[in-house]
């Protein structure tokens, strides 16, 4: 059988353990769920009844003896371990070389161009948090007007501004013109700009985050669904990171609760198609930060949710729950880590306690929902006639 709606939950940075070249990204002993499960109990039912405990053995949980869902792990194929890498893997692209990173901040070649162009200097131009960067620098910023320019883990050159200092559509301005320095070397897999308000001491970003993206290479999934007539409705940075081709409709989130919410949403009024989804507070509030704890309750938020996302669905439903990397908040770093990712998918005409085993790529995924939809992406191996 076929489905006549797929819907795809990326729970952002869930990462299962360290994949087999882990040492040369300095990721060795590096697994989110597991070492978040050794260091404090996690309350996870549903996600164990779709087989999670079932891909590989996680302290304090049982492995379901019959697990409503399938279940393996994908390997990330290409190189690098970033958000546009997962993402782009999954429908269908496979990277040569990793997006580049500056964990200490940008060359001259970069940052000279960048501020005779906008006419401004500029402040910070290292690896940072968002929200603690402009605790350091916001009130500079908001005394001399040089915007911040900041990365982090991600290949993204990030520029932070206040709304009252810096108009949104001159922030917007000066990331296209950062979009357009950053080339060969320096491409970066996001520009984005990162609008905060308040007074020193009360900073808040934001609602108005832009993301410019590196256009994706054409033919990968959504291009072929939208060729199909497929409707592709996103929610969460799903839009960003794919410039939009192929998305009919989109909403952007505020927090995990917010994405899960919309999710539902959705599911009211999308008949058919595709409801791609990204939670990002595991990856961006937890991961990077360290937070265990936090980490470990939003994993039981959404374990949580799942019940009424079950509830949602169709008879001719899929869901489909995965990762895109690594972000172990147990180890010293707070990059995001080279992990194998989970994958359980369910359906109420899906068979259950299927093991999908060890997936070669995040490109299965991709290629499982093309077939769905009669069609085809260039990598990876479907798993769909494992469901029936």
């Amino acid at each position: 059988m076929t489905f006549r709606r797929v819907v795809w939950i990326v729970l952002d940075s869930v990462g299962i353990g360290e994949m087999p070249d882990a040492a040369k990204y300095g990721d060795v002993g590096s697994d989110t769920l597991g070492n978040i499960a050794k260091q404090r109990p996690l309350h996870l039912p549903n996600l164990c009844r779709l087989g999670l405990a079932n891909i590989k053995p996680l302290e304090g949980l049982e492995p379901d003896a019959s697990p409503i869902g399938a279940f393996g792990k994908c390997t990330l194929a290409s190189p690098g371990k970033d958000t546009t890498t997962g993402h782009w893997e999954m429908v269908g692209i496979h990277l040569e070389k990793p997006f580049p990173l500056f964990p200490n901040g940008f060359p001259p070649e970069v940052m000279q161009p960048f501020e005779e162009q906008i006419g401004r200097r500029t402040l910070g131009n290292k690896a940072a948090s968002g929200t603690e960067i402009i605790k350091e620098l916001g009130e500079e910023h908001m005394r001399t007007g040089s915007p911040i320019v900041y990365t982090s883990a991600d290949s993204v050159f990030q520029v932070a501004a206040h709304e009252e200092v810096i108009p949104l559509f001159e922030l917007y301005k000066i990331c296209e013109i950062a979009r357009g320095i950053l080339r060969g070397p320096y491409e970066v897999g996001r520009v984005i700009a990162r609008p905060f308000t308040g007074a020193p001491g009360a900073f808040m970003r934001t609602p108005n985050r832009h993301d410019y993206a590196v256009p994706p290479p054409k033919g990968m999934l959504l291009d072929r669904l939208a060729d199909r007539g497929v409707d592709i409705f996103s929610i969460g940075k799903i839009f960003d990171v794919f410039l939009g081709r192929g998305i009919r409709e989109y909403e952007k989130t505020k927090s995990n609760a917010d994405g899960m919410q919309k999710t539902l949403a959705a599911m009211d009024t999308v008949e058919s198609g595709l409801i791609f989804v990204n939670l990002v507070d595991f990856d961006q509030l937890y991961g990077h930060r360290n937070d265990v704890e936090g980490y470990a309750r939003a994993l039981e938020e959404v374990d949580r949710w799942l019940p009424s996302l079950e509830e949602k669905l169709r008879d001719d439903d899929l869901a489909i729950l995965t990762a895109d990397h690594g972000c172990d908040p147990t180890t010293p770093s707070t990059d995001h880590s080279r992990e194998f990712v989970p994958l359980l998918v369910y359906g109420k005409q899906a068979r259950g306690a299927v093991n999908l085993g060890v997936r070669e790529t995040l490109s299965d995924i991709g290629q499982t929902v093309a077939q769905n939809f009669g069609t085809s992406i260039g990598v990876g191996e479907s798993f769909l006639g494992a469901l029936n």
